[in-house]
């Protein structure tokens, strides 16, 4: 199964698969408003801004699994994004990441790109999986990584696209 055979629910409760981003590399992040890395929010937004019109797809699917730091419901998460982060990149329904209720989308992209000790679990909000324009999972990043330190990979890797 490829990745863009994964059916997702955007924050507005529509299913779909990823497969409008066939072409495009993705930043799949698991976020959370009321994490300590929150902030990154503006960092993703900057990555959204400055190379989504040239083929970067920053995607957020929030998550509670944490110490609770998502505990909104997706209309809670849509506004807290937009208000206090400017938030315009897509974002999905809130899911789990780990366990036995992980989504299929995380399912997959840790076993393509397991942690540390190969590791598959997710280890915080804000664990981010580039994605190449292909649909293969490049690099998992930890939550500490902030988004500027991914620039370079991504524009690597839309520099190879074209």
């Amino acid at each position: 199964m490829s990745i863009y055979d994964i059916e997702v629910t955007t924050i507005r409760g529509e299913q779909q698969t990823l497969a409008p981003y066939k072409g495009q590399v993705m930043l799949i992040v698991n976020t959370a408003t009321k994490c300590g890395f929150a902030p990154q929010f503006k960092g993703l937004q900057k990555l959204h801004e400055d190379y989504g019109n040239r083929g970067l797809a920053v995607l957020g699917f929030p998550c509670g699994q944490f110490a609770n730091q998502e505990p909104g419901d997706n209309e809670d998460i849509a506004s807290a994004c937009e208000l206090n982060f400017g938030v315009t990149f897509p974002l999905y329904a809130k899911i789990e990441v780990n366990g036995d209720g992980a989504h299929p989308l995380f399912k997959h992209l840790t076993k393509e790109a397991p942690g540390v000790l190969g590791s598959k679990a997710v280890k915080w909000n804000f664990t981010k999986f580039l994605i190449d324009q292909e649909g293969k999972v490049v690099k998992r990043f930890a939550p500490t990584d902030e988004p500027s330190k991914i620039e370079g990979y991504i524009q690597k890797l839309l520099a190879e696209g074209k």
